[in-house]
């Protein structure tokens, strides 16, 4: 079976890395992008099957990226699971209007349930 591809955009390098071995253990193929730069650069070359994408990024904002993903015919399929410390319905409105498949408050949730929430995507995938 062809292991599933995901990328991980976050700029919390202890964050990225619990997410990164976390989803790897669990046998999925995660690239991970520390900024929104990288997280495009990936982008332009592949096509995950799923985007885990930070909000609050040191260069370009979350929302941008989403936007960019959408906009690409290659990658505007992959499902976009936003998992940020921004809580506000606003913030979780915004992101659904731009594509997001889910909003998830980081701290509201443990890493097993964000696992747990990804390969539940990748299976309708």
């Amino acid at each position: 079976m062809v292991k599933k591809k995901i990328l991980l955009v976050e700029d919390d390098d202890f964050f990225r890395e619990l997410i990164l071995k976390k989803l790897q253990k669990e046998g999925f193929d995660v690239s991970a992008s520390k900024n929104g730069n990288e997280a495009l650069s990936y982008l332009r070359l592949n096509a995950p099957d799923l985007v885990i994408l930070d909000l609050i990024l040191p260069d370009l904002s979350g929302y941008e990226i989403l936007a960019a993903i959408k906009k690409e015919p290659r990658t505007q399929g992959a499902p976009v699971v936003v998992l940020s410390n921004l809580g506000q319905q606003e913030d979780d409105e915004k992101a659904k209007s731009l594509g997001a498949a889910d909003f998830m408050i980081k701290v509201n949730f443990t890493l097993e349930e964000i696992a747990e929430k990804i390969k539940n995507f990748l299976k309708e995938k």
